[in-house]
Order: C-alpha cells, then structure tokens, then sequence
C-alpha cells in the first residue's frame, strides 16, 4: 500500500521528472506543474556518475539514455600550455557499480527529451505555463494555487523548482544559492578523435579547464574563471571571450577554437553552493534538487544527487502505508548527509582553486566521495 495516491510536482528538471515516473509508474496519480512554455532543453553538455546512471536503469530509462550519449571510463589530467601532454590517466570508481561505466556525458536536451518521454509514458500530468502562486496546507493534504486559482488537493507537493525554488519561498526556508566565487563559460562543439573521456587542466589563463564527450560528434567545453558580471555580454563578445581564454591551452583545444570561431554558441554561470538545513519538508511539502542543494560541477555529482532525491523519496512515498515523521526521518537520514559531503567537496575544490593551495589533496578528496556514492542511496 502506499503512502499517498495523488502527488503534485512542481518543475520539470531532471529531479521532479524522476520522481513523476517513480510515482506513475507505482500506480500513484501525478501532476506536474512546470512554470516554463516548453521543456527546458538549453545550455550544453551534462556529466553523469555511475550513480546518476544506476537511478535511470531503476527508472527504466537507462538503455535510451545510454544510446544517446557518450560512455567513458577514468580521467584524464592534461597540462596547460603548447601541445597540451596528458600528465596523468586517472582511473574512476564506478560508483553505480559494476554493471554501468564510471561517467558519462549527454547533451542536456537529449536527456531534458528522453525523462520527459519516459513521464508522459508512465502516465504524469504535464501542465507547461503554470505558476505555483500559493500552498495551503491541511492535517493530511495541500492545496496548490496555480496562477491564482487551485489546481487541486493532493497529498503531497514536491518543490523541485531549481535554485531559484518557488516552493522554497512559500513554505519558509530561507536558506538560497551564494555564489563561490567562481563563473564558468561553457560551449557545445565538434569531438575530436582523440577525446573518449573527460580531460581537466589545472591552471594557466583559467582555474580550471576542460571537455566531456557527449556522443560521438559532439562534446562540451568549459572554463572556469574568478566570477564577474558578465550580465549583458553579447553573444559575440561572449565567444571572443572563451576563444581568447582558451588560447594558453593546447591539444584538443585547437579543435575547440576552431568550432567557437565557426559560430558555437556560449553561455555563463556563477557556481553556487547551498544545502537546506534538515527538514526538507514543511508538512505536506518538500524541496529536492537543486531546490534543497546545489554545488560546483567540480565532482559532476549535482544531478546525480537530484535524481537520488527524487528515487529516495518515492521509494519512500509507496512503500510506506502512511507520512509520518518516521517516513521524513529516514527521507532526511538518507540523504541529507549524502548531499552535504557532496556540496561540501565540490565547494571546497573550488576554494582551493581561489585561495592557490597548491598542497591540498584534491584527488584524495574526489576519491573519498566516489567511495560514498559507490554506495547505494
């Protein structure tokens, strides 16, 4: 028996379409209120653990995700500068296990298409252009008020709005994204023969620079600098900008340069890091996703640990028969641990970085947290 039958979702990222296809495909009813026109397919590439890849097989989405995007095993560590040498081959935990490859990367469209695919298929409600305006919680239900009128009872509201949460707000937590200290330019270009897995340098015009492959004609690129305001840069000067960054690295670089000059697009972010102090939830409403943490790609754990959110809670919501603080104790017992080590690493990484430390074990660190994420959620 399971512990609701009508379930409100709100957001469409990677954490809220899992948990709708938990649910639906548990026989609970689910709808999804997505803020957006459209299904949010923008920005690059994304990188994916083994453990992000474990959660999508238990969706039943693992073999079309598989088909669309790129498999890799260890890591590669190149130096700055002419010719780019390959300094050390890193070897990965497969923190899925040994049934999935230790990462993978994927355009973030081709993901955002196949979860939403998978929802529609396991029956979930989709509703684009719906704001959450206001909650109204009873002993055992919640009212969601979407642009102004209400949108039903349900028996459970999950809040996995993204960083900027609606829900968030509505129910009182104050805790909000702050920014590292770092931005990262990202474009999405050609692969080159010689990358078939993820590349990272350390130093030179940047913090950090590197490239995923997503498929076999296509990867992404980034840059990590000291955070600006880059509100306002034209597209052009966005690429000029990326293109005149990269020049103090070579090796696969020179194909990266090529592509940007031909016209790739750019984009910007700042790093943030957050994690809402336990509970996660305010009665009949709770946060996950990006929504309750967020982090530095710096360990490529951010949407894995969504999607843990997302499967935890459901396996949660239909096995138990009723919510009850034993239901919200072990909810948080699982994952809220798990999800500070993470923003915790991926944060400090970056501190590093800003701060020179040139003594710090940042493999030592990494490795640490593939250990605890080679262990089920």
């Amino acid at each position: 028996m399971s512990a609701v039958k009508k379930v409100a979702i709100v957001g469409s990222g990677v954490a809220g379409l899992a948990a709708g296809i938990q649910l639906a495909k548990a026989g609970v009813e689910v709808d999804l209120f997505e803020a957006k026109h459209e299904l949010g397919i923008g920005g690059s590439g994304i990188s994916l653990q083994g453990n992000a890849l474990r959660v999508f097989d238990a969706l039943g989405a693992w073999e079309d995700i598989r088909a669309a995007g790129y498999a890799f095993d260890g890591l590669n560590l190149r130096a700055p500068g002419p010719g780019a040498p390959v300094v050390a081959a890193l070897p990965e935990l497969k923190t899925g296990g040994a049934d999935y490859p230790a990462g993978m990367g994927m355009p973030r469209r081709d993901l955002a298409r196949i979860l939403f695919a998978h929802a529609e298929k396991a029956g979930v409600h989709i509703r684009f252009g719906a704001h959450v305006t206001a909650i109204e919680q009873g002993d055992d239900d919640v009212d969601v008020i979407v642009d102004g009128e209400s949108a039903g009872r349900y028996d459970l509201l999950i809040g996995a709005d993204g960083l900027n949460s609606t829900v968030r707000e509505l129910i009182g937590i104050d805790t909000k994204p702050v920014s590292t200290g770092m931005g990262i330019w990202r474009t999405f270009v050609s692969r080159p023969d010689e990358v078939v897995k993820s590349e990272l340098y350390y130093g030179g015009p940047a913090y950090i620079a590197g490239y995923t492959p997503t498929g076999e004609d296509s990867m992404y690129a980034f840059l990590v600098e000291k955070a600006q305001d880059r509100v306002g840069v034209s597209d052009e000067e966005a690429t000029r900008i990326m293109r005149e960054t990269s020049l103090g690295y070579g090796g696969p670089w020179d194909s990266i340069r090529a592509d940007l000059e031909a016209g790739a697009s750019v984009n910007y972010t700042w790093f943030t890091s957050h994690i809402v102090p336990a509970p996660w939830n305010r009665g009949r409403v709770v946060v996950i996703g990006d929504a309750a943490h967020s982090c530095p790609p710096t360990i490529a754990q951010g949407a894995a640990q969504g999607l843990e959110d997302a499967f935890v809670l459901a396996e949660l919501l239909t096995t138990r028969e009723v919510i009850d603080q034993g239901l919200w104790d072990e909810f948080h017992a699982r994952r809220i641990p798990r999800a500070t080590a993470v923003v915790e690493a991926s944060t400090q990484l970056g501190q590093w970085q800003l701060d020179g430390n040139r003594d710090a074990d940042a493999g030592g660190l990494i490795f640490g947290i593939s250990q605890k994420m080679a262990e089920p959620a």
